[in-house]
């Protein structure tokens, strides 16, 4: 089986006047279909960085990335923006949704920009919504929401569109434990239930365990790759515990 995810070799130096730092040293790391892979590791170790290169939203000076096959060098700007959109969602640590917007309307907005027609739209940001438990709240803002579901709405955003991988950055990060371990157990629910690949940046051991293989960095470098064993019965809530 080819990997959906596969960087050999990359580099990644930033230049500031004349200071360079090399935040990606000769990374290669290959992700398969369907895995949730946690990337672990200090602060200031790439780690956030890496997940910008895969995913094309920074471009890398050295090695390959191939992304279902397909070189992310071989793309233009736009092929990449549009494979972005076709193909990846995004979810963050600070939601990044629009205050103004309601969350059904939050949710259809990506849908609309890729050409989505508006009705179509509206029934699958709904029907995500109720998939991720806010089908009361479709019409409530930013605001008006906790966090755990404010990053509900992210995950039913990121996923409305129906990608094969969805990238996140430090999903948890803003939330208290037992919220972070609600939004954990959705995210592993869905990556069971649609096969999706999940690449998750997090500090949280906690979170890395939920996952089925983490690989950890330090320096720019992969420097080790641990599968998660599961526990019995294979459920989020027993790791929560």
């Amino acid at each position: 089986m080819s990997a959906t995810i596969s960087a050999r070799d990359v580099h990644k130096i930033y230049k500031t006047g004349k200071v360079e730092v090399h935040a990606l040293r000769g990374l290669t790391l290959e992700i398969e279909r369907g895995e949730m892979v946690a990337i672990m590791g200090p602060s200031g170790c790439g780690k956030t960085t890496l997940l910008n290169c895969l995913s094309g939203l920074d471009v890398f000076d050295q090695g390959e990335i191939l992304i279902e096959g397909t070189s992310l060098k071989d793309m233009s700007d736009r092929e990449r923006t549009a494979y972005r959109a076709q193909r990846m969602g995004f979810v963050f640590q600070f939601y990044n949704l629009l205050p103004v917007l309601s969350a059904v309307e939050n949710v259809e907005l990506p849908l609309l920009v890729s050409g989505v027609r508006p009705k179509e739209a509206r029934m699958r940001a709904l029907e995500w919504l109720d998939r991720v438990g806010l089908s009361k709240w479709a019409h409530h803002r930013p605001a008006e929401l906790s966090g755990g579901q404010r990053q509900r709405v992210t995950i039913a955003r990121a996923l409305a569109n129906s990608p094969a991988i969805v990238w996140a950055d430090e999903p948890t990060g803003d939330l208290d434990s037992e919220t972070a371990d609600e939004v954990m157990a959705l995210l592993k629910q869905l990556n069971q239930d649609l096969q999706q690949t999940f690449v998750i940046v997090t500090h949280d051991q906690r979170i890395g365990r939920m996952c089925d293989r983490i690989v950890f960095m330090r320096d720019g470098q992969v420097v080790g790759v641990e599968p998660v064993q599961p526990l019995a019965g294979d459920t989020v809530a027993a790791v929560a515990r």
